[in-house]
């Protein structure tokens, strides 16, 4: 069984729909019981830190989590989920994240370091590299295609923990792995082939 957390979070619908896709039960629920009777649990995330942390507290959703994580439960975050499980987010100033683990969220920068300008947020596909093997991407070629929707990013504090990296206007950290806590900053569910393959390498571990 793989338990969604519902906190009125964005992409419940299509997180739900690709798992299905591969066979998996689900259950969208914010129960406590449910959620720690399950086989894996993911925190999707669509919005602002700062409204997605309220819920999460409002909805008593934190210990839970943090239950989660210390049953090694297989725990996936996506896309405001990875963010949520860091400490804070310059996008909402002052509010506490998760602090699952390490490491700071910042907004995209406009240019990159040689002048060139990019739009903000960053919406489409770009490629990732894998800085050291990570099991959600076990079978995936480097340079694959992933779809994001992001206007911060995650700058990790333990490098052993980022398992893949994208280039925007800076080196975002896509995709980390710690112990059963895993999490992307892209969107698995929207990016085809290579997002089913991640989500079926999380439902293997």
């Amino acid at each position: 069984m793989v338990a969604i957390i519902d906190y009125d979070a964005g992409n419940i619908r299509s997180v739900e729909k690709a798992f299905s896709y591969l066979g998996a039960n689900t259950i969208v629920t914010r129960d406590s019981k449910e959620i720690l009777r399950a086989d894996h649990v993911v925190l999707p995330g669509v919005g602002a830190f700062g409204d997605a942390m309220s819920r999460i507290n409002e909805y008593d959703l934190k210990s839970t989590i943090m239950s989660v994580v210390d049953k090694e439960i297989p725990f996936l975050g996506i896309c405001l989920g990875q963010q949520l499980l860091f400490d804070s987010s310059d996008e909402s100033k002052g509010v506490s994240g998760l602090g699952i683990l390490r490491g700071e969220i910042v907004s995209i920068p406009k240019t990159d370091s040689m002048g060139n300008t990019y739009k903000i947020p960053q919406i489409g596909w770009n490629s990732l590299d894998f800085p050291r093997e990570g099991r959600l991407f076990k079978g995936i070629d480097q340079g694959a295609y992933v779809y994001f929707v992001h206007s911060y990013y995650l700058r990790a504090a333990d490098r052993n923990i980022v398992t893949a990296t994208t280039d925007y206007s800076v080196t975002v950290d896509a995709s980390v792995e710690s112990g059963n806590v895993f999490a992307c900053q892209f969107h698995p569910e929207k990016s085809a082939d290579v997002g089913m393959q991640i989500l079926k390498n999380f439902l293997e571990v």
